[in-house]
């Protein structure tokens, strides 16, 4: 049972919130929030880029292939997909945020409301 949620997870990779800051300061990693625009303007990561899960394809071409690609939603979950499908699509380095923003800020880390 415990190998479960690696399993399900398939080739998309997550990483806690230390490890994506790591990605960020040391290898110039963006964050993506895929939470709908409402949700990422109540809250979010301060440095992310709302890409809405819904429009993530139309948006592809904006996104790096060569840097870390951090996805965020709330709890992690629709991260884990969209992270999946991006590595599926040559975005080799992205990687979802494990515990989504929920994590982020139970580690005690920044929040900034957009307007």
């Amino acid at each position: 049972m415990l190998l479960l949620p690696t399993i399900l997870k398939g080739n998309a990779k997550s990483v806690g919130v230390q490890q994506a800051v790591q990605l960020t300061n040391q290898s110039q990693g963006i964050f993506i929030d895929v939470r709908p625009q409402e949700a990422f303007k109540a809250g979010s990561i301060p440095q992310a880029r709302n890409v809405p899960a819904a429009d993530i394809q139309a948006k592809l071409a904006s996104l790096p292939k060569d840097k870390p690609i951090i996805i965020v939603c709330e709890q992690g979950r629709d991260s884990t997909n969209v992270a999946g499908s991006l590595r599926k699509q040559g975005y080799d380095q992205a990687v979802s945020l494990e515990g989504g923003l929920r994590a982020w800020m139970s580690a005690g880390m920044p929040v900034s409301k957009k307007h």
